[in-house]
């Protein structure tokens, strides 16, 4: 029996403090990290997707940060791809990868090898989805999704066009819902040896980071990075300006809503998604939390225990060759 090589993974809602977390875990086990993340991924897009800055990362190697302009297309076959040639290059140093981030979908492709092969090449119901949310929006297609993929339609934001459009244009092709074919994908049995961490905190906890943090991003210059950004000729459409904080400043900038309200939007808006990051943590299996309030907030503890877990569940796996 082959011997499963070692993958873990560090999620959480946003602002919860998984980057210093993975650092110290990083350092602990010998690992190098990789960025689950779908803005940090984009270069010039630093302050709005609270980027690690190269100083701060302590010696650590980090992966799919500064990869792509913000001109390119990123999505989940995108990312997948990337992660597994990091975690090739990981492995053959020696080391072991730390899946660290908060897009949950990301790191599921990766933890169980999500099959995302098109069924055909027939782009033509694709198009036909495009320009009908161009002409009834975002909305209208979600309510389509929601008749023919309802878990599908709880999960995918109503804004999220590109992931709504590839839930139709599944259930168009296949006649089977994508919740379904991610389902059975989940249910195999993992390629690796992975211990899947969340990080959590008291909701009110969580809020009042999310907007110190919003505010904290403001004064270290977010409203400068996002009008050098339009500057460049960046507009709401693309993939990378649909980050939070970029898209609100955007329409700000664009004169159809004041700076107050785009901060208000900014605030409210990561709360909605990391209360969304929630639900979709609770639906993974086998996935090991971490209640900050529950160790004190004694990040050292917190630590140690993932660390006497990451080690159980290596030693566990090498019992099994």
């Amino acid at each position: 029996m082959e011997q499963k090589k070692p993958l873990i993974v560090l999620s959480g809602p946003t602002a919860v403090g998984k980057t210093k977390l993975s650092l110290a875990l990083a350092k602990a086990i010998g690992g190098e990290i990789i960025s689950a993340d779908s803005m940090q991924v984009y270069k010039h897009m630093d302050i709005g997707s609270a980027k690690i800055k190269p100083e701060e990362m302590e010696g650590v190697p980090h992966h799919l940060i500064d990869v792509l302009e913000p001109e390119e297309e990123f999505n989940v076959v995108i990312f997948q791809k990337l992660c597994k040639e990091a975690m090739e290059g990981i492995y053959k140093r020696g080391h072991i990868p730390i899946l660290t981030g908060g897009t949950g979908f990301y790191i599921q492709a990766v933890l169980y090898d999500i099959d995302f092969t098109e069924n055909d090449g027939d782009i033509s119901y694709r198009e036909e989805l495009e320009a009908l949310a161009k002409e009834q929006g975002s909305e209208y297609l979600h309510q389509m999704l929601f008749f023919v993929d309802e878990k599908s339609a709880e999960a995918i934001h109503p804004n999220n066009t590109k992931r709504i459009i590839r839930a139709l244009e599944f259930a168009h092709q296949t006649h089977e819902p994508i919740s379904a074919h991610n389902e059975e994908q989940r249910s195999r049995e993992g390629p690796y040896a992975s211990c899947y961490f969340v990080l959590t905190d008291d909701r009110d906890k969580l809020y009042a980071r999310i907007d110190k943090r919003v505010e904290e991003m403001l004064s270290e210059g977010l409203f400068d990075e996002v009008k050098k950004l339009k500057a460049r000729g960046c507009t709401r459409n693309m993939v990378s300006m649909q980050g939070l904080g970029y898209k609100e400043l955007l329409a700000h900038l664009e004169g159809e809503i004041s700076l107050d309200e785009a901060v208000y939007r900014i605030k409210r808006d990561t709360r909605h998604f990391a209360k969304r990051q929630l639900t979709w943590f609770k639906r993974e299996k086998e996935v090991i939390w971490y209640h900050k309030g529950e160790f004190g907030y004694d990040e050292e503890a917190i630590l140690k225990d993932m660390v006497d877990r990451i080690t159980r569940c290596i030693n566990k796996n090498e019992d099994h060759i």
